[in-house]
């Protein structure tokens, strides 16, 4: 990717005095932004302190806050993920669609495999293992929209409410944070910084107190979005540990694996990017689809492959209804599914649309859009699909109720290794998924540690490994603090209400996306024209 030089030597394309670094200072041999690094410090220390000091009330009001965002909101949450589709589908058929990132000459750094590989693991993280199983079982048991099990179409529009939190609109989300920062990062010479894609109507004042509020709302976004996501990655892990190995199913078990899996995130960023996250990330996608092609193999893999394009079916026919926010009466769905969903992925979107930036230069506007919206979509539709109809033909052609029992019991972390140990080869197999599921749990953290360093170091790329390190342990930190707290609903209440601010940032993002195309694509067009009128001029 290129490195700070390059970016500055773009900088003639933004009129501006700010440079990568401009605000930086230097402490124990750190490079931080001044005043973004110190102002997040001192926050998350202090919810930290508050949470350990007083769990039960901070657990309670972060409950009466999250129902209060669920309720009063869920209209403003399903809107806002519509116009992120919306827009990312206007983009692709629009002129602007041939922008590249980087400039019409930029080269791409990474193959197309490795490049979807990365955004696999990064953006997908353990939800893709967590919710596999758990999900279209428990919307097959419970349909939304006013249907009952017993309709004809609940097992479709089961799987369909499934990969509508998973396929187009999540990475509608993703892509609009990715793209905007790629465009004002590599096209127009600024910082990779939330902040800089406010460029176009803030001007200068984006590097003043304004900026700083929006970089310091990517940075509580991230932490306490991915924060979820770890929740997640700990309990299926300790839940998986203790249903094949017997092993203790406890608070200090998930600290420990909190903690265990801190330390192989560090030895990863010691690695880099291309020796530590780009090498695991392949690993683990190698290994997803090899447990996935063994699912599909002992499964009904005539009936799967076909359910495959029945389920896509599906789901874009009933998008319009799962999408609509007006006159539901299925609010135990919208609210506590699709609401915490949007903003979840909403929370981390910040991290993972850097991340994709980072590794996005010299792709189009419009190949950029469809690989990270279709290609992550199609890999959940498929795995969606494979675990989700397996399972519930377990429960229906043999009457397991194995699965069914971690939901009404409401045991989620083991609803995939309940589902895995009626295969063949279990012994193997739910290993290899707690493999996988601690893969992911490294490449989200070792991920999320280097994109919120460069957060808070004023859009560097290259600084002190030990930046990095410090962010890893601040962040499992922060995990821990809140799961001593109120364990994992503490967790998904957290992200579901810094959610909401962060929403406003990327709808503003669009706006700014457009007008940063525009001028891009004004550019390309006045150079075309004088390419013509020389060649014109030049005597055959």
């Amino acid at each position: 990717m290129p490195n700070e030089s390059v970016i500055i030597l773009n900088k003639k394309k933004c009129n501006t005095h700010y440079k990568i670094g401009h605000d930086n200072v230097n402490i124990f041999g750190l490079d931080v932004h001044n005043p973004v690094f110190f102002i997040a410090i001192a926050f998350l220390l202090v919810v930290v302190a508050l949470t350990l000091v007083f769990p039960e009330q901070i657990t309670l009001r972060l409950s009466d806050y999250s129902k209060w965002v669920t309720k009063e909101l869920d209209w403003f949450f399903l809107g806002s993920a519509n116009i992120f589709v919306l827009s990312s589908l206007f983009l692709v058929f629009s002129p602007y669609g041939r922008v590249r990132i980087g400039g019409q000459s930029a080269k791409t750094e990474f193959s197309f495999a490795s490049w979807i590989a990365m955004l696999f693991s990064a953006g997908i993280g353990v939800g893709i293992m967590f919710y596999a199983v758990l999900e279209p079982m428990n919307h097959f048991l419970t349909p939304p929209l006013g249907m009952t099990p017993s309709d004809s179409g609940s097992r479709e529009l089961a799987m369909a409410a499934t990969l509508y939190h998973w396929a187009f609109h999540p990475w509608a989300i993703y892509a609009t944070v990715g793209l905007s920062l790629a465009i004002f990062c590599y096209n127009k010479g600024l910082p990779m910084m939330i902040r800089s894609v406010f460029y176009p109507i803030w001007g200068e004042k984006t590097w003043g107190w304004r900026g700083h509020i929006v970089d310091l709302t990517a940075v509580f976004a991230t932490m306490f979005g991915l924060s979820a996501t770890l929740g997640f990655g700990t309990s299926q892990t300790v839940g998986g540990l203790h249903h094949v190995f017997n092993t203790e199913n406890n608070i200090k078990m998930n600290i420990a694996v909190i903690l265990i899996i801190s330390v192989m995130a560090i030895f990863s960023l010691i690695r880099g990017l291309n020796g530590g996250i780009k090498r695991l990330s392949q690993l683990n996608m190698i290994l997803a689809i090899i447990l996935m092609i063994f699912v599909l193999i002992v499964g009904s893999t005539t009936d799967l492959i076909g359910e495959i394009f029945t389920n896509t079916a599906a789901y874009i026919s009933y998008i319009p209804e799962l999408s609509n926010p007006v006159g539901r009466d299925d609010l135990g769905f919208m609210h506590g599914w699709t609401t915490f969903y949007w903003a979840w992925w909403i929370s981390a979107s910040p991290f993972v649309g850097m991340f994709i930036a980072r590794i996005s230069i010299g792709r189009t506007v419009r190949e950029f859009l469809i690989a990270v919206i279709l290609c992550p979509s199609f890999i959940f539709i498929t795995w969606m699909t494979i675990f989700g109809s397996t399972a519930i033909d377990q429960y229906i052609n043999t009457g397991y109720t194995g699965v069914v029992e971690t939901i009404t019991q409401w045991k989620p972390e083991i609803s995939f290794f309940a589902f895995i140990e009626q295969l063949p080869f279990s012994g193997l197999t739910a290993p290899l998924g707690i493999v996988l599921v601690i893969i992911f749990f490294v490449t989200t953290l070792d991920s999320a540690s280097m994109i919120i360093d460069t957060m808070t170091s004023g859009g560097k790329h290259e600084t002190p490994v030990k930046q990095k390190i410090f962010w890893c342990c601040l962040y499992t930190l922060v995990s821990i603090a809140l799961m001593l707290g109120g364990g994992l609903n503490a967790l998904q209440n957290a992200a579901i209400i810094i959610g909401v601010g962060f929403t406003f940032i990327i709808l503003m993002m669009i706006i700014n996306l457009y007008l940063g195309l525009k001028s891009e694509l004004i550019a390309i067009k006045e150079k075309e024209i004088a390419s013509n009128e020389i060649n014109q001029a030049v005597p055959n």
